[in-house]
């Protein structure tokens, strides 16, 4: 099993990111670790963040229901860890995961369903083609 040390980007523990900030709450945007899609943002504590780096399941804090939770332990689509990277102010963290099925729980692969990864340059061109043809 790999150790946390090996997923970390920028940081080595929980402890050198900067939760006060957050009221102890950093955002974690979570991209899919193959497509570069993003799949979601979520929050996490210093305790989220451990347990992450601990199970390698991508774990946040849930600020509706004010405890921990792991993605998918209710609808079985894990988010498995491949690394974590925080930003240059050591606030907000970058999650490289892959997940088990869709990660919305709507049934999307995305929460951001109308993201334009992957192909966001055929789009680009289409559009354009279709605005001179106007």
């Amino acid at each position: 099993m790999k150790s946390a040390i090996n997923f970390c980007h920028g940081f080595t523990s929980a402890k050198d990111l900067d939760f006060a900030k957050g009221q102890g709450l950093i955002p974690a945007i979570v991209q899919h670790c193959q497509t570069g899609q993003v799949l979601m943002l979520g929050y996490m504590n210093e305790e989220a963040l451990t347990k992450t780096l601990e199970t390698h399941l991508v774990t946040f804090y849930s600020r509706d229901r004010k405890k921990l939770w792991t993605k998918g332990e209710e609808s079985g689509n894990f988010l498995h860890l491949r690394g974590i990277n925080c930003d240059c102010d050591k606030d907000t963290v970058l999650v490289l995961a892959l997940p088990d099925g869709p990660t919305c729980h709507l049934g999307n692969v995305s929460c951001f369903n109308e993201s334009p990864l992957p192909d966001a340059t055929a789009r680009y061109l289409m559009h354009k083609k279709q605005a001179e043809q106007a």
